[in-house]
């Protein structure tokens, strides 16, 4: 009678498949970064031995294609019907978001040679938009891959800050501040009181300000005939 008892007060054991592999393999990642996802911490997560996943995955390298595939698939797709300007800060700010939630994959979205479907349709996407709005086959690489520097770097920097969100930059600042006294660095002293310690200063507003810079450029790349679209 015990023994039934037992049986029934064990937590349920959810069947592996691929999609609970794929998952897993993301939350180790998000929680203690892409060098600590390995097939045995992949499998110890799972509470499964490391041969049972190479039923689902046929090595980590395709796990990495599968989990940037859904990374991206988390990202916004432009769409032709919007106009472009407004399209790419959508996407902008959407993959942004993504990385926000998955740092790990800030290095890695554009390093897969076998992407996965939400990668293509993304990329194919972005530059539909951007063809449609009149840029050339080469301006349209060109702005692509200037966005993606733009974004992927801006993402890179604001994950490695040591504050987040407004009014958090003060408590690194001030200690720094302190080594301006003597007036060795007087453009630094002044960034940092007339700007970065002011109240509501958050770094993340500079990504719409360099954003709109970029586009504001780009426009310039459109024939006349096309520039309102």
């Amino acid at each position: 009678m015990k023994s039934e008892e037992k049986k029934k007060a064990a937590p349920a054991r959810f069947p592996l498949s691929r999609e609970r592999v794929l998952e897993c393999a993301v939350s180790i990642a998000d929680r203690d970064g892409i060098g600590a996802l390995t097939m045995r911490s992949l499998a110890a997560a799972l509470e499964v031995k490391p041969m049972s996943l190479y039923y689902y995955v046929a090595n980590k390298g395709e796990i990495l294609d599968a989990i940037i595939d859904m990374v991206f698939a988390e990202i916004n797709v432009p769409s032709s019907t919007g106009s472009w300007s407004d399209e790419m800060r959508l996407r902008a700010a959407s993959v942004r978001t993504a990385l926000s939630r998955h740092p790990w994959a800030i290095g890695l979205l554009e390093s897969r040679t076998a992407p996965g479907p939400a990668t293509l349709r993304h990329h194919d996407a972005t530059l539909g938009v951007l063809r449609g709005a009149g840029f050339s086959v080469q301006s349209a690489a060109h702005a692509y891959a200037l966005l993606d520097s733009y974004t992927y770097g801006f993402a890179m920097q604001e994950a490695a800050l040591p504050f987040t969100g407004p009014d958090t930059a003060a408590s690194v600042t001030d200690p720094i501040v302190q080594m301006f006294a003597t007036g060795e660095y007087p453009h630094l002293m002044e960034i940092a009181t007339e700007h970065v310690l002011q109240p509501g200063y958050d770094f993340g507003d500079e990504f719409g300000i360099g954003l709109e810079l970029i586009l504001e450029s780009l426009q310039r790349w459109i024939p006349d005939s096309r520039a309102g679209s």
